[in-house]
Protein backbone atom coordinates (compact mmCIF):
# COMPACT_ATOMS: atom_id res chain seq x y z
CA UNK A 1 0.00 0.00 0.00
CA UNK A 2 1.40 3.61 -0.96
CA UNK A 3 1.99 6.45 1.67
CA UNK A 4 1.38 10.08 0.58
CA UNK A 5 3.65 12.77 3.00
CA UNK A 6 0.99 15.25 4.77
CA UNK A 7 2.04 18.62 5.16
CA UNK A 8 0.75 22.03 6.46
CA UNK A 9 0.36 25.28 4.79
CA UNK A 10 3.59 26.32 6.34
CA UNK A 11 4.98 23.16 3.94
CA UNK A 12 6.23 21.34 6.88
CA UNK A 13 5.64 17.75 6.67
CA UNK A 14 3.45 16.73 9.65
CA UNK A 15 2.51 12.77 9.06
CA UNK A 16 1.43 10.20 6.15
CA UNK A 17 -1.11 9.13 4.62
CA UNK A 18 -2.11 5.45 3.45
CA UNK A 19 -3.32 4.94 0.15
CA UNK A 20 -5.50 2.12 -1.02
CA UNK A 21 -4.63 0.26 -4.08
CA UNK A 22 -8.54 -0.12 -5.19
CA UNK A 23 -8.28 3.91 -5.29
CA UNK A 24 -4.45 4.82 -6.78
CA UNK A 25 -3.45 1.62 -8.87
CA UNK A 26 -4.01 1.31 -12.18
CA UNK A 27 -4.60 3.42 -14.89
CA UNK A 28 -7.47 3.49 -17.80
CA UNK A 29 -6.40 6.44 -20.29
CA UNK A 30 -9.71 5.05 -22.49
CA UNK A 31 -11.86 5.33 -19.44
CA UNK A 32 -10.49 8.90 -18.85
CA UNK A 33 -11.32 9.75 -22.52
CA UNK A 34 -14.56 8.98 -22.37
CA UNK A 35 -14.99 10.85 -18.94
CA UNK A 36 -13.48 14.12 -20.63
CA UNK A 37 -15.39 13.58 -23.73
CA UNK A 38 -18.55 13.44 -21.60
CA UNK A 39 -17.98 16.61 -19.45
CA UNK A 40 -16.62 18.97 -22.38
CA UNK A 41 -20.36 17.66 -24.54
CA UNK A 42 -22.29 18.66 -21.61
CA UNK A 43 -20.24 22.13 -21.64
CA UNK A 44 -21.08 22.95 -24.69
CA UNK A 45 -23.89 25.55 -25.12
CA UNK A 46 -25.29 24.54 -28.20
CA UNK A 47 -27.03 27.75 -29.16
CA UNK A 48 -26.15 27.49 -32.86
CA UNK A 49 -28.37 28.35 -35.59
CA UNK A 50 -29.09 28.84 -39.16
CA UNK A 51 -32.72 30.47 -40.52
CA UNK A 52 -34.46 27.83 -42.94
CA UNK A 53 -36.28 29.06 -46.06
CA UNK A 54 -39.23 29.94 -43.97
CA UNK A 55 -37.26 31.92 -41.89
CA UNK A 56 -35.70 34.47 -43.95
CA UNK A 57 -36.85 37.85 -45.01
CA UNK A 58 -38.23 37.88 -48.66
CA UNK A 59 -41.63 38.00 -50.23
CA UNK A 60 -43.27 34.79 -51.32
CA UNK A 61 -44.48 35.85 -54.83
CA UNK A 62 -43.07 33.97 -57.81
CA UNK A 63 -40.29 36.27 -59.57
CA UNK A 64 -41.23 35.43 -63.13
CA UNK A 65 -43.35 33.21 -64.74
CA UNK A 66 -42.53 29.56 -65.32
CA UNK A 67 -42.09 29.50 -69.32
CA UNK A 68 -41.55 31.87 -72.08
CA UNK A 69 -38.75 33.83 -70.40
CA UNK A 70 -35.81 31.38 -71.04
CA UNK A 71 -34.33 31.78 -67.68
CA UNK A 72 -34.44 28.90 -65.30
CA UNK A 73 -37.83 28.67 -63.35
CA UNK A 74 -37.49 30.08 -59.70
CA UNK A 75 -40.54 29.70 -57.18
CA UNK A 76 -39.10 32.01 -54.07
CA UNK A 77 -36.33 34.64 -53.77
CA UNK A 78 -36.18 33.06 -50.63
CA UNK A 79 -34.64 29.73 -52.07
CA UNK A 80 -31.62 28.05 -50.47
CA UNK A 81 -29.85 28.37 -54.35
CA UNK A 82 -30.05 32.32 -54.21
CA UNK A 83 -28.19 34.58 -51.71
CA UNK A 84 -29.56 35.45 -49.24
CA UNK A 85 -31.63 32.92 -48.76
CA UNK A 86 -32.71 29.87 -46.68
CA UNK A 87 -30.01 27.45 -45.65
CA UNK A 88 -30.52 23.51 -46.12
CA UNK A 89 -30.15 21.13 -43.10
CA UNK A 90 -28.06 23.53 -40.87
CA UNK A 91 -27.38 23.61 -37.51
CA UNK A 92 -30.30 23.89 -34.87
CA UNK A 93 -30.26 24.65 -30.83
CA UNK A 94 -29.79 21.32 -29.00
CA UNK A 95 -27.66 19.89 -25.88
CA UNK A 96 -25.09 17.86 -26.69
CA UNK A 97 -24.94 16.05 -23.12
CA UNK A 98 -25.93 12.48 -23.21
CA UNK A 99 -26.23 9.60 -20.68
CA UNK A 100 -22.71 8.46 -19.21
CA UNK A 101 -22.47 5.35 -15.98
CA UNK A 102 -21.83 6.04 -13.27
CA UNK A 103 -19.63 3.34 -12.27
CA UNK A 104 -17.44 4.69 -15.37
CA UNK A 105 -17.39 8.07 -13.87
CA UNK A 106 -16.14 6.69 -10.34
CA UNK A 107 -13.81 4.48 -12.16
CA UNK A 108 -12.43 7.22 -14.23
CA UNK A 109 -11.71 9.26 -11.50
CA UNK A 110 -9.51 6.84 -9.97
CA UNK A 111 -7.60 6.48 -13.08
CA UNK A 112 -6.84 10.02 -12.80
CA UNK A 113 -6.33 10.47 -9.31
CA UNK A 114 -3.67 7.15 -9.93
CA UNK A 115 -2.43 9.20 -12.69
CA UNK A 116 -1.65 12.50 -10.41
CA UNK A 117 -0.29 10.13 -7.94
CA UNK A 118 2.04 8.33 -10.30
CA UNK A 119 3.34 12.03 -11.58
CA UNK A 120 3.94 13.22 -8.13
CA UNK A 121 1.54 16.17 -8.74
CA UNK A 122 -1.05 15.18 -5.55
CA UNK A 123 -0.19 17.10 -2.05
CA UNK A 124 -1.92 16.80 0.79
CA UNK A 125 -2.26 19.04 3.48
CA UNK A 126 -3.85 18.65 7.27
CA UNK A 127 -5.99 21.65 7.18
CA UNK A 128 -6.50 24.78 5.23
CA UNK A 129 -6.67 27.10 8.03
CA UNK A 130 -6.74 30.45 6.41
CA UNK A 131 -6.45 32.79 9.29
CA UNK A 132 -8.07 35.64 7.27
CA UNK A 133 -9.58 36.38 3.50
CA UNK A 134 -6.56 37.63 2.37
CA UNK A 135 -5.48 36.24 -1.03
CA UNK A 136 -1.69 37.14 -0.34
CA UNK A 137 -1.68 35.19 2.52
CA UNK A 138 -3.20 32.01 0.21
CA UNK A 139 -0.28 32.61 -2.32
CA UNK A 140 2.22 31.95 0.30
CA UNK A 141 0.63 28.77 1.72
CA UNK A 142 1.59 27.54 -1.79
CA UNK A 143 4.43 28.74 -2.86
CA UNK A 144 5.63 26.74 0.80
CA UNK A 145 3.85 23.65 -0.89
CA UNK A 146 5.74 24.38 -4.30
CA UNK A 147 2.97 25.32 -6.03
CA UNK A 148 4.21 27.01 -9.31
CA UNK A 149 1.79 26.48 -11.79
CA UNK A 150 -2.16 25.99 -12.31
CA UNK A 151 -3.55 24.23 -9.03
CA UNK A 152 -6.85 22.39 -8.11
CA UNK A 153 -7.62 23.08 -4.54
CA UNK A 154 -10.09 20.22 -2.80
CA UNK A 155 -11.83 21.16 0.37
CA UNK A 156 -14.57 18.50 2.48
CA UNK A 157 -18.32 18.94 0.89
CA UNK A 158 -19.42 20.79 4.04
CA UNK A 159 -16.60 22.31 5.32
CA UNK A 160 -17.61 25.90 5.16
CA UNK A 161 -14.32 27.87 4.79
CA UNK A 162 -15.67 31.08 3.74
CA UNK A 163 -11.90 32.78 4.22
CA UNK A 164 -10.55 30.07 2.14
CA UNK A 165 -12.94 31.11 -0.28
CA UNK A 166 -11.86 34.71 -0.68
CA UNK A 167 -8.94 34.23 -0.82
CA UNK A 168 -9.06 31.54 -3.55
CA UNK A 169 -11.44 33.68 -6.29
CA UNK A 170 -8.83 36.36 -6.90
CA UNK A 171 -6.07 34.31 -8.02
CA UNK A 172 -5.34 33.04 -11.70
CA UNK A 173 -5.12 29.38 -12.42
CA UNK A 174 -6.46 28.05 -9.44
CA UNK A 175 -10.13 26.03 -8.95
CA UNK A 176 -11.82 25.95 -5.02
CA UNK A 177 -14.27 22.33 -5.81
CA UNK A 178 -16.13 20.73 -3.12
CA UNK A 179 -15.02 17.04 -2.70
CA UNK A 180 -18.09 15.32 -4.01
CA UNK A 181 -17.46 17.93 -7.10
CA UNK A 182 -14.18 16.55 -8.38
CA UNK A 183 -13.98 15.71 -11.80
CA UNK A 184 -11.84 13.10 -13.85
CA UNK A 185 -11.52 16.45 -16.27
CA UNK A 186 -10.87 18.53 -12.92
CA UNK A 187 -7.73 16.84 -12.13
CA UNK A 188 -5.99 16.46 -15.88
CA UNK A 189 -6.57 19.77 -16.66
CA UNK A 190 -4.98 21.66 -13.90
CA UNK A 191 -1.01 20.71 -13.18
CA UNK A 192 -1.06 20.02 -9.65
CA UNK A 193 -3.49 19.05 -6.76
CA UNK A 194 -3.92 20.16 -3.28
CA UNK A 195 -6.02 17.96 -0.95
CA UNK A 196 -7.24 18.47 2.87
CA UNK A 197 -7.00 15.35 5.06
CA UNK A 198 -10.49 14.97 5.25
CA UNK A 199 -11.61 15.58 2.14
CA UNK A 200 -8.76 12.85 0.25
CA UNK A 201 -9.68 10.14 3.37
CA UNK A 202 -13.74 10.73 2.10
CA UNK A 203 -13.10 10.75 -1.49
CA UNK A 204 -10.88 7.51 -1.05
CA UNK A 205 -13.38 5.76 1.38
CA UNK A 206 -16.37 6.32 -1.25
CA UNK A 207 -14.18 5.35 -4.37
CA UNK A 208 -12.79 2.20 -2.40
CA UNK A 209 -16.65 1.62 -1.74
CA UNK A 210 -17.71 1.65 -5.55
CA UNK A 211 -14.58 -0.80 -6.95
CA UNK A 212 -15.08 -3.98 -7.96
CA UNK A 213 -15.09 -6.59 -5.48
CA UNK A 214 -14.81 -9.31 -8.33
CA UNK A 215 -11.99 -11.53 -7.72
CA UNK A 216 -10.16 -12.96 -10.62
CA UNK A 217 -9.97 -16.71 -10.28
CA UNK A 218 -6.38 -18.45 -11.42
CA UNK A 219 -6.99 -19.84 -15.16
CA UNK A 220 -7.49 -23.68 -14.91
CA UNK A 221 -5.25 -26.26 -17.22
CA UNK A 222 -6.94 -28.03 -19.95
CA UNK A 223 -7.06 -31.48 -17.75
CA UNK A 224 -8.72 -29.63 -14.87
CA UNK A 225 -11.30 -28.31 -17.22
CA UNK A 226 -11.84 -31.42 -18.89
CA UNK A 227 -12.49 -33.16 -15.33
CA UNK A 228 -15.06 -30.32 -14.19
CA UNK A 229 -17.18 -31.09 -17.32
CA UNK A 230 -20.12 -33.22 -17.38
CA UNK A 231 -20.35 -36.65 -15.76
CA UNK A 232 -19.74 -39.55 -17.68
CA UNK A 233 -23.34 -41.22 -19.01
CA UNK A 234 -23.63 -44.81 -18.06
CA UNK A 235 -23.84 -47.28 -20.94
CA UNK A 236 -26.63 -49.48 -21.71
CA UNK A 237 -25.38 -53.08 -20.05
CA UNK A 238 -24.83 -50.77 -16.71
CA UNK A 239 -28.06 -49.67 -16.29
CA UNK A 240 -29.50 -53.65 -16.94
CA UNK A 241 -27.04 -54.71 -13.90
CA UNK A 242 -28.32 -51.65 -11.93
CA UNK A 243 -32.16 -53.51 -12.69
CA UNK A 244 -31.11 -56.76 -12.06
Amino acid sequence: MATIDIHNLSGEKVGTLELADEVFGAVNEDLLWEAVKHYRAGQRAGTHKTKARWEVSGSGKKLWKQKGTGRARIGSIRSPLWRHGGTVHGPVPRSYDYTFPRKKLLGALRSALAAKFADGKIIVVNAFDVKEPKTKLLRKALAALKVDRTVLVVETPKHENRNLELSARNIDGLELVRGNEVHPYHLLRYDRVVFSQPAIEKLQISLKKSSSKRKRKPVEDEGTKKAASAPRRRTKHEKAAEVA
